[in-house]
């Protein structure tokens, strides 16, 4: 979709710094966007930033003050990328209510604020696009914390789509499959997974839909046979543990 005033379109990306969301500012940087990138760190967010030719503000995305701060020097909101997240958590009988609190402030509340903040600057034709996870369908034993903090993230997201619809934005959750980030740096075992530039692309994508068309969510995911099946990713946990193949 083209910007709906004069000059570029401009995109506000959370969880800025590294993995997905930093991929998908360089990308849109490409094509045009005028890109903002946040992050809590302010010195790898500078450097990120400064890598790709984006604007910058670092800031917690869960808190409405630090995040309306990164609107206004967004100056107004055309796509908001809230790639922003954690997977944190373990069993239930071993986790501390201040974990599981934490894991859904910075995947669920966090993705209240930076909507709310972002729609007083967004006009017919903006659109949200929520970065969410396979947990959300899929929940994990060990990551019950991160699986219901994306499962409640999509219900937010189609509770939202529908409220915002009539001022003309649209509303897009991505949920995908593992993706070959630090995020997986944790985990004790090899898996099939994405690129960064699979998912982001189909972000990108997303905003070249007419504004007339509905497409609450997209999954992506890494096919496990055939000729484009990647090969195993092995996390730098499941490495040290001697685990480098696939579980049979």
């Amino acid at each position: 979709m083209q910007d709906q005033g004069d000059g570029k379109r401009v995109a506000v990306i959370t969880g800025g710094s590294s993995g997905i969301g930093l991929a998908t500012g360089a990308e849109l940087v490409r094509r045009g966007y005028d890109v903002v990138l946040t992050a809590r760190t302010e010195a790898t967010l500078q450097a990120a930033a400064e890598s790709i030719g984006a604007r910058w503000v670092a800031g917690d995305c869960a808190d409405p003050e630090a995040f309306a701060a990164v609107v206004q020097e967004a100056g107004r909101v055309d796509l908001l990328v809230h790639a922003a997240g954690v997977m944190a958590g373990t069993f239930v009988r071993k986790e501390s209510i201040e974990t599981f609190e934490s894991v859904l402030r910075t995947n669920l509340t966090s993705a209240f604020v930076v909507a709310h903040a972002s729609l007083g600057s967004m006009a017919a034709g903006g659109r949200m696009v929520f970065l969410s996870s396979s947990s959300a369908h899929a929940p994990q034993p060990g990551r019950s914390a991160y699986s219901a903090s994306k499962a409640g993230l999509n219900a937010f997201a189609a509770a939202l789509a529908k409220e915002v619809e009539r001022d003309g934005i649209a509303v897009h959750v991505v949920t995908t499959g593992p993706v070959a980030t630090p995020m997986l740096d944790d985990v004790h075992f090899p898996m099939l997974t994405l690129a960064t530039s699979d998912v982001v692309e189909a972000i990108a994508w997303l905003d070249t839909l007419p504004g007339n068309v509905l497409l609450p969510e997209i999954e992506v995911a890494s096919v496990g046979t055939g000729p484009f099946a990647p090969d195993a990713f092995v996390p730098e946990a499941a490495r040290k543990l001697g685990r480098t193949e696939l579980p049979s």
